[in-house]
């Protein structure tokens, strides 16, 4: 598999260490996409996004989790939704969690703007899906 042609920039948002390097392998060695940033909470990447100087490097797809400090996923996903009309691209946004209590999933799932939502950790054919239907 190559990288996909549509998916150049990718985004995780995620405090834990361990699982964002284990993605960004996964990514890599799987070739889904050439560029990954990663923050470890809401509030970065949301300044990020907001900002009109990083208009060109806006990802294509954000993997979020939810439970993070400063600012959680929810937190962010309220945010998100305020400034998305001006970022003027189409982002597809999976919230990734390792919980598994059916009321978060039912909230992201309230969320128009979340394509989906994903129980850590992903498996590789998971994340293959993923940036396909984002794709």
């Amino acid at each position: 598999m190559t990288f996909l042609k549509t998916i150049k920039t990718a985004c995780v948002i995620d405090d834990d260490k361990i699982y964002v390097y284990g993605l960004k392998k996964l990514i890599n060695i799987k070739q889904l996409c050439p560029n990954l940033i990663e923050f470890e909470n809401g509030k970065l990447a949301i300044d990020f996004l907001a900002n009109p100087q990083n208009q060109q490097s806006l990802p294509d797809i954000i993997f979020l989790d939810i439970s993070m400090p400063v600012m959680d996923g929810w937190d962010f996903m309220d945010n998100y939704v305020k400034i998305k009309p001006q970022l003027g691209k189409k982002i597809t946004v999976y919230m990734i969690s390792s919980s598994i209590n059916q009321d978060d999933i039912n909230r992201a799932k309230n969320i128009s703007e979340v394509s989906d939502y994903v129980v850590k950790p992903v498996s590789p054919n998971k994340l293959i899906e993923l940036f396909n239907m984002a794709a």
